[in-house]
């Protein structure tokens, strides 16, 4: 059998695969699933969201049964974000032909008013059929690489789902005395400031277990201008990708108050870790185990982000360092994969 055919067989069957787990199932190939794994982003923002869904939708070793396009926080918001992000994801999906296999919804358009005042979306409501299935035996992963706006609707309609979910967060002011600060260390990290009353529910109300991948750990995920330029040569989805990129500074300044984006030769991509928790593991102890954290008890959220010690809280895990080099070697592999199966197959 030639090379050339073997890879085709492989990346064939690897698709085909991917229709068969994508609503959850059990199996890859005779071997049980690590997790399904609910994706929940702002892919119409950041572009860092577009390139964790193409990585994650590509890992067989998770099923993706929920795609979740979220809103952006008011000073940014159209009112119709939610409904641009799942358009935004469904795009990227087309691209890599794989628009038949997942459906992405939007998610509320607006962060919860009050404590008082709320009610479900229907994102929030798929959360919970999901959470609440008897036939799947993988454990839930919620990846949010936003807010946690539907997250925290989905708890308060049903908090029987907090010990059946595991929150994994791309968010979060850095907790004191354990990374950098940041250049904005006095001021609500963007992902907490998105919907700063769903984060509070979260980490000071709900039972669900948290593994949170704050500011100082996600901004180590840089991905060079070099590497992106090749990326964008390598087909449709590179090219996509690197575009989305590129727009960035012309976005932002038709923002009224935000200062011009400066040249860089890098960009963080920091929803990545999202995939490296959750699919790139080893198969006999499945933890990650080439990034760092520290476990500690959820403290309370403050309203302006900041954390205040609760030794009766729950545990969670604060990760300080993620492996970048695995992660981005391993979506540049599949997508190069995916792309050259896709060129062989016209």
């Amino acid at each position: 059998m030639s090379l050339a055919m073997d890879r085709r067989l492989f990346v064939g069957s690897a698709i085909a695969g991917l229709a068969s787990v994508a609503g959850g199932g059990a199996v890859w190939g005779g071997q049980p699933l690590l997790a399904r794994v609910i994706l929940d982003n702002d892919f119409a923002g950041d572009p860092d969201g577009l390139f964790q869904l193409a990585h994650h939708v590509l890992c067989r070793a998770v099923s993706i049964p929920l795609i979740i396009g979220s809103h952006l926080p008011g000073h940014f918001a159209s009112g119709h974000d939610a409904r641009d992000s799942s358009d935004r994801a469904r795009e990227l999906l087309t691209i890599m032909g794989l628009g038949k296999v997942h459906d992405p919804i939007a998610g509320s358009e607006t962060p919860i008013a009050s404590r008082s005042s709320w009610r479900p979306s229907k994102a929030s409501e798929a959360i919970v059929r999901e959470a609440m299935r008897e036939d799947a035996k993988e454990p839930l992963i919620y990846a949010a690489g936003a807010g946690l706006t539907d997250l925290a609707l989905a708890w308060l309609s049903e908090p029987k789902i907090g010990r059946r979910i595991r929150l994994i967060w791309i968010g979060g002011n850095t907790h004191k005395g354990l990374g950098n600060p940041g250049a904005k260390s006095d001021e609500p990290e963007f992902n907490f400031s998105i919907d700063p009353l769903a984060a509070q529910v979260i980490f000071n109300e709900s039972d669900i277990e948290i593994w949170q991948v704050p500011s100082d750990a996600y901004s180590q995920m840089l991905f060079s201008n070099a590497e992106l330029e090749e990326l964008g040569g390598t087909g449709p989805l590179g090219a996509y990708l690197k575009a989305r990129v590129d727009a960035i500074p012309e976005i932002f300044a038709k923002i009224p108050g935000v200062p011009p984006v400066p040249a860089s030769d890098a960009y963080v991509l920091g929803d990545s870790p999202l995939v490296t928790l959750t699919a790139l593991v080893p198969p006999m102890q499945p933890d990650p185990a080439s990034c760092r954290y520290l476990a500690m008890p959820t403290p309370r959220l403050l309203d302006n982000g900041a954390y205040v010690d609760r030794a009766d809280g729950r545990p969670m895990r604060v990760y300080t360092q993620i492996d970048a080099g695995l992660t981005f070697r391993d979506m540049l592999a599949r997508f190069r994969i995916a792309q050259a199966d896709r060129r062989e197959r016209r």
